[in-house]
């Protein structure tokens, strides 16, 4: 019998999920999160979800935040069913689902003063962050652009701010005035230095309004910086129907992933934390080895096969990966100047890494998709490709394979698979990318013209020549052809 997800019927869940252990009425709030999304729920939540099992920590439960349409789709669906969450783990062999309940709340979308009032409860002591590598307002290099017409918005109306950042920065500036400590500002999302790009985001909009309170802010906040990872794809109808067809469970939103999960955390905050070093978390004082780590090997692998993939029609994850070119040309990218630029992580083999990631990548129970790998190239590709193009060409490093990339993605924004099937782009860049690349057919400069996405790299003769030879090479050849020649050292000229 099917049960319809609610606290009332956790018994009836219990029959083929496991169940929380601790019970949700003994939850106080500790931590606001902007961006409830799958990740969180399989990530962050999950973490504080095992450390409530443990009887433990339970005055760190969260409330949901939000400022995007998303974000109040996802509050509907989930106050449907007391904020409760089904999340349906998946390895090669084993599929099992639990439902998770650290979330006691979400508040209500666009409603920017019963945010900021909760973001002065004292009870709140940590307030994290998955707003999407898009949502930060940095360009290519990682700098914060205070110019930016939402970010400008809030600095002529600080007391009504509608961004993310605006709302954090009133909420501690009502904090200041109760005379009640800052919360820290912990962000979860994958970008390099992500408690530097979060410090300077919430700083710069700070200042626009009041310098001397941004001072403040840079003085009294802390803003760990985290490596987060855990493959998570999209939740559709598919994913709905086989948990209760499965699981006879009825959740508005459950959430699919894999089982591997990692979080290294910056041990640095303002007002306490829970013990997440309990659950997995680890803790060291700088995260930057391992944010290189994943960023470029997982995320920048992620790039580096999603267009190729595109480009030859095909559609999941596992299945790019069972395609021999593919899997060889990732791996040679990855072993050729991908892996030779990553600075060493401490007990950790970065072989043995990539070899863990082949691994996840050709879980076919995940089911992710092509199309979510390929979307917001814009934000991507500057964070997860580029910077390893740009250390290896500093290196006096050749960059054949990693031009490739940017070429893949250049002739993806072409609009058309290899057999024509149109491409629907998922960038808040696609206009301006798109009408580049049908450019870049017979001009391959023309789409390396956006300083925001290329910065540097785009000013090395090597890459253009190597960018250039590609994209002919894509459009003369076809995709697989291309990468054939890759593999076969043929590529360069």
């Amino acid at each position: 019998m099917t049960c319809k997800l609610s606290l009332a019927t956790l018994p009836d869940a219990a029959r083929t999920a496991a169940i929380p252990a601790y019970d949700r009425a003994s939850l106080k709030a500790g931590i606001v999160h902007f961006g409830v999304g799958n990740f969180h729920r399989a990530h962050q939540a999950i973490y504080l979800d095992d450390l409530f099992n443990a009887g433990t920590d339970h005055d760190w439960a969260i409330v949901g935040a939000g400022v995007l349409p998303a974000d109040a789709a996802m509050r509907e669906k989930l106050a449907g069913q007391d904020f409760l969450t089904t999340v349906v783990e998946q390895d090669n062999n084993r599929t099992a689902a639990r439902v998770t309940a650290p979330m006691i709340d979400i508040l209500p979308v666009g409603d920017a003063a019963a945010i900021i009032a909760r973001l002065a409860d004292p009870e709140i002591r940590i307030v994290s962050l998955t707003i999407t590598e898009g949502g930060y307002f940095i360009d290519a290099s990682g700098t914060f652009n205070p110019a930016h017409p939402d970010i400008a918005a809030d600095g002529n109306n600080p007391d009504a701010p509608k961004t993310v950042f605006g709302l954090i920065v009133a909420g501690l500036k009502a904090r200041r005035e109760k005379g009640i400590g800052a919360f820290t500002v912990m962000s979860c999302d994958n970008i390099p230095h992500n408690g530097i790009v979060t410090a300077n985001a919430v700083v710069g909009t700070a200042a626009l309004s009041d310098p001397a309170f941004a001072d403040w802010i840079r003085t009294n906040v802390a803003f760990p910086n985290a490596m987060v990872d855990r493959i998570t794809p999209a939740t559709g109808q598919r994913e709905i129907d086989f948990l209760r067809d499965n699981f006879d469970i009825e959740d508005n939103w459950p959430v699919y992933c894999e089982e591997f999960k990692q979080w290294v955390l910056e041990d640095k905050f303002t007002a306490g934390r829970p013990a997440l070093e309990k659950v997995g978390v680890t803790f060291v004082p700088d995260v930057t080895p391992y944010e290189h780590m994943k960023i470029r090997i997982l995320n920048g692998g992620h790039a580096a096969i999603a267009y190729p993939a595109a480009l030859m029609d095909i559609h999941f994850v596992h299945d790019s990966m069972e395609d021999p070119l593919i899997r060889a040309f990732l791996a040679k990218l990855e072993k050729d100047e991908i892996i030779p630029i990553v600075p060493p992580v401490p007990n950790t083999s970065l072989a043995d890494y990539f070899a863990l990631i082949e691994h996840r990548l050709l879980n076919p129970k995940i089911a992710d998709t092509i199309p979510r790998l390929a979307q917001d190239g814009s934000n991507r590709q500057p964070k997860f490709i580029l910077p390893s193009t740009l250390d290896n060409l500093r290196q006096g490093r050749d960059v054949v394979g990693l031009a490739l990339v940017s070429a893949l993605w250049c002739r993806y924004f072409a609009g058309k698979t290899d057999s024509g099937k149109a491409i629907v782009f998922n960038d808040a860049s696609a206009e301006r990318l798109h009408a580049a690349a049908l450019k870049a057919k017979d001009d391959p400069a023309a789409f390396l013209v956006f300083d925001d996405i290329f910065g540097e790299v785009a000013k090395s003769e090597l890459f253009r020549k190597r960018f250039a030879h590609a994209v002919k090479t894509l459009w003369e050849k076809g995709t697989g052809e291309t990468l054939q020649l890759y593999l076969d050292g043929k590529l360069a000229v």
